[in-house]
């Protein structure tokens, strides 16, 4: 895996082949010195953008990317900084550019994203009322056997993109089950990311074994509670598993705790507006 910082403009959505992956931020939902954890994946002629928060749009304009340019998307699950910038996406492609964007997403989490996040603002955006298919093609990842969780498969050209149910929210969810939809995604068996997730060791043992995931970009708040991973839990993974996980989705104070996970063994902290690329 190479690391190199994001040349300013533009950023590009093409490659020779490899897998690319370039972070628009790293942050968490309320960090003010960080751009939300929002992830832009290119390999060949492909490009697919996971999660659409508040700040993504104008990230990417700063980095010479329209959202004319942007085709396809994959969205983990509905909080703001994941999906706070698909209502101008979708208005822009039907009244800009005349086109619709495509999105990654199953039936269930379709419903679930229109009806309870996307439709009050596009409804009604003409005479008639709008749904979602009138902004948006999309592809159905196939349900797959052989996990303990929901997984779900599909292929975007050469990539292969596996969805794996998350544990995120609510806080007193126990189980995936319990939770309201959200998901990861495992990137041509070689990149787990996790989205957002409440500490969930069964998750990464089930995937280090059956897919042995070179890198793990993995939720991590810098407390412990809530919907989200602490960086302390974390630390209670196996060595083997820690020297894999670079942390996105801090807050602002993720300084203050560089010194823990250097000792703890961790890859490294994400950088936004870096790209990782895996020949």
């Amino acid at each position: 895996m190479i690391v190199s910082r994001t040349k300013p403009n533009p950023i590009s959505l093409t490659n020779d082949g490899q897998l690319t992956l370039t972070f628009l931020g790293c942050g968490s939902a309320f960090a003010k010195t960080l751009n939300q954890t929002n992830l832009l994946i290119v390999k060949g002629s492909d490009h697919l953008l996971i999660d659409m928060g508040t700040t993504s749009a104008r990230v990417l304009h700063r980095h010479g990317v329209s959202l004319a340019q942007i085709k396809n998307y994959l969205i983990t699950h509905s909080h703001a900084d994941h999906i706070g910038g698909l209502e101008e996406v979708q208005l822009f492609n039907r009244y800009v550019i005349n086109q619709k964007a495509h999105m990654i997403i199953t039936k269930a989490y379709e419903d679930l994203l229109w009806h309870d996040s996307l439709k009050g603002g596009s409804e009604w955006s003409e005479q008639k009322r709008l749904g979602f298919s009138d902004l948006w093609t999309t592809q159905r990842p196939k349900k797959l056997r052989g996990y303990s969780r929901d997984v779900y498969g599909t292929t975007l050209g050469s990539m292969d993109l596996k969805l794996f149910r998350t544990r995120h929210l609510p806080d007193s969810a126990t189980h995936w089950r319990d939770a309201v939809w959200s998901c990861g995604v495992l990137i041509d068996q070689r990149v787990l990311f996790t989205g957002d997730t409440q500490f969930d060791p069964e998750l990464l043992f089930e995937f280090d074994a059956k897919h042995a995931p070179e890198i793990i970009f993995h939720d991590c708040q810098l407390f412990t509670g809530g919907v989200h991973c602490g960086i302390k839990e974390l630390a209670t993974l196996p060595a083997d598993l820690k020297r894999k996980i670079i942390l996105v989705h801090y807050g602002d104070a993720w300084r203050d705790f560089r010194a823990l996970a250097k000792a703890e063994g961790f890859h490294s902290w994400g950088k936004e507006l870096h790209t990782y690329t895996f020949a």
